[in-house]
């Protein structure tokens, strides 16, 4: 058995600002393991500095190296991996890249996509794209470009001070678009007359507008608000998940599987935001079309009711680390019907775009 992580570093189309700074490129962890003849991938959802999680590629690269890629060599399911590092406490990023390393690998000895093996997968997946803060003239042409592309929902990214001019100005130009808009925990319950404001912009919800970690001032927030509250950040796990609905601190979930620590989570998450009524799309971490593959083969499955953050990879790459990227149809995009994750690597590009790389088995 093999185990590689490479540090990639792939240029983004247009740089992509929110309330947490701007990004011009992604540096992501991809991770390679060689197995029984088998070849699996999955990708680490941290970045260079700690400013969304605590966790970075440092810490991830760490707590893989030293805790969980020992785990690889008996080959668990992703439950049993779960379990058997259940004593590690948070590093849902770094615990995530290796349980979904292990669903890319049984999917693939059982010769089947990872979308039929995760469950009930309708085939497809409702496409919805997140937009930066920009220029106004920027955004609206942008707003215009997806929605002739067929984009299902458009989620504008805000900031205090400047939330009401960005909605309105695009409400007032598509008054038929379902928009939502992500505060990326910028605001506290001193804005809420702030975000009173939005209610008049029929959005489909406002996600995370308070802190990361916060549950209950986002249900003292609920009550004040007729938008319906989307929780990102603060559903870390099935169990926070069911503290949030029993707060009716939301009533949407937006599930990372990158940041939840993997898939297992990520459908158990889906099936309690449903169970208690409520609505659940599947977001992204701006992933190479490794990453993406996951992100999407999850949202194909009929758990999943809301479009998601599941662009086609050209939207941010001019060149992806993938020879087969997704496209998109009509607003729908299809998982890979190859075994696993079902992308086809392009290893000299993806040995181009290498910074450094570890061997850890």
């Amino acid at each position: 058995m093999e185990l590689k992580v490479s540090h990639v570093r792939l240029p983004f189309l247009a740089p992509f600002t929110t309330s947490f700074g701007t990004e011009a490129e992604r540096n992501a962890l991809i991770l390679e393991m060689d197995a029984d003849g088998i070849k699996a991938y999955s990708e680490a959802v941290t970045s260079t500095g700690p400013f969304y999680s605590y966790e970075d590629n440092d810490t991830a690269l760490h707590v893989i190296r030293d805790y969980l890629a020992p785990e690889l060599r008996r080959l668990p399911t992703p439950e049993e991996f779960l379990e058997r590092t259940e004593a590690i406490r948070g590093h849902n990023m770094a615990k995530a890249s290796v349980e979904m390393l292990l669903w890319d690998y049984h999917a693939k000895a059982k010769s089947k996509p990872l979308s039929t093996v995760l469950g009930d997968s309708k085939g497809y997946a409702d496409v919805g794209i997140s937009l930066g803060i920009d220029r106004p003239e920027v955004t609206l042409k942008r707003v215009g470009d997806a929605l002739a592309r067929g984009y299902k929902r458009i989620k504008l990214k805000i900031i205090r001070g400047k939330e009401y001019e960005i909605v309105k100005s695009v409400r007032d130009a598509y008054p038929d678009a379902h928009l939502s808009a992500d505060a990326n925990s910028c605001y506290t319950l001193k804005d809420v007359d702030a975000l009173k404001r939005l209610d008049g912009f029929n959005l489909v919800y406002l996600e995370q507008p308070l802190e990361h970690d916060d549950l209950l001032d986002h249900s003292k927030l609920a009550k004040e608000l007729a938008t319906p509250i989307c929780l990102d950040e603060s559903i870390t796990s099935p169990d926070r998940a069911k503290q949030a609905f029993e707060l009716k601190a939301a009533k949407v979930v937006n599930i990372k599987p990158g940041r939840v620590g993997g898939l297992v989570n990520s459908k158990r998450i889906a099936e309690i935001t449903r169970e208690n009524g409520g609505d659940v799309w599947v977001g992204g971490m701006l992933e190479t079309g490794i990453g993406r593959a996951f992100n999407v083969a999850f949202a194909s499955l009929n758990l999943i009711d809301y479009p998601g953050d599941t662009s086609p990879n050209d939207k941010y790459f001019a060149r992806d680390v993938v020879k087969n990227p997704f496209t998109m149809t009509e607003g729908r995009i299809r998982p890979n019907a190859g075994p696993g994750i079902g992308v086809e690597v392009d290893s000299e590009f993806l040995s181009q775009s290498t910074v450094k790389s570890w061997k850890l088995l």
